[in-house]
């Protein structure tokens, strides 16, 4: 039996990236949704488990158990949201900033192309090593390529 090739990597141009934006928008809307319940069922988790075991009731034991299996269930769906981002070829650096890099080549090598919710457009790149703390500025001719 024949193994399915991996697909290519995919390389956006900066309007390639703005066209996708749209649909990955949509999806880091979910996912930072998401993200925002998973801290807030977690810290009602660690609440319950800090609690002392002797006072740990069965009442809190009744309410640990749903709560846990809800954030099982929306890891999950995190998980799920950055597939499709990967399927698409965004790559999700952060679910509770909305953070994703689109990769790309710039002056002959790779980089990343970066965007993060509530920004307009795709108008961020920084080198693969340095991250979000290395954005820089697309220039104009660069929007254009």
């Amino acid at each position: 039996m024949v193994k399915p090739a991996k697909p290519k990597k995919k390389f956006f141009t900066p309007d390639q990236a703005n066209a996708a934006l749209p649909l990955v928008q949509a999806i880091v809307k979910d996912v930072a949704a998401v993200a925002q319940e998973l801290r807030e069922r977690q810290e009602r988790i660690t609440k319950l488990l800090d609690l002392d075991k002797r006072v740990l009731g069965d009442a809190y034991r009744e309410e640990l158990q749903p709560i846990q299996e809800e954030f099982e269930r929306k890891k999950e769906q995190i998980f799920e949201y950055a597939r499709e981002l990967d399927n698409l070829g965004v790559q999700l650096k952060d679910p509770h900033t909305g953070l994703v890099d689109f990769p790309a080549w710039m002056d002959g090598h790779e980089v990343y192309l970066c965007w993060r919710l509530g920004e307009d457009k795709v108008d961020y790149w920084h080198e693969l090593e340095t991250g979000f703390a290395g954005r820089k500025r697309l220039s104009r001719e660069t929007h254009s390529s």
